[in-house]
């Protein structure tokens, strides 16, 4: 069974339910079904964030954060200088979700890239999934 990672960014208060929406979407992109996901990661200025705290926990996934410094040095396929300004890297999620697919794990590897959803909420969630080095 293939194993993906996936990576979050999400604008500051995102709901959980705007979270669950995003994943889920890019889960059904993929193809993928959340059993086949083994971690999902984010940049540690989300370190608090409520909803992706209680989305990891609630799928028993584990959830790393990454110094923006480590993200930055991720080639990425979608990099935005909107996202450089406000968190000092390129790429929160697609960076993320590479990071935590392993080291060296190419962008190649990456099956949704920066998928994004605007929840009821008004708030984006930015989703990436990479399939596992295994």
């Amino acid at each position: 069974m293939t194993e993906f990672t996936i990576g979050l960014g999400c604008d500051r208060g995102a709901l959980l339910q705007t979270v669950r929406a995003a994943v889920g979407a890019a889960l059904a992109e993929a193809g993928a079904l959340p059993a086949q996901v083994t971690a999902a990661a984010s940049i540690t200025l989300k370190r608090d964030e409520t909803a992706l705290l209680a989305f990891a926990l609630e799928q028993g996934w584990p959830l790393h954060f990454y110094e923006p410094e480590e993200l930055a040095a991720v080639p990425v396929p979608n990099p935005s200088e909107t996202v450089r300004r406000y968190t000092g890297t390129p790429s929160v999620s697609e960076a993320a979700a590479l990071l935590a697919a392993g080291p060296g794990t190419p962008m190649t590897a990456l099956v949704v890239e920066k998928f994004k959803l605007r929840g009821d909420d008004n708030r984006n969630v930015t989703v990436s999934i990479a399939r596992k080095n295994v």
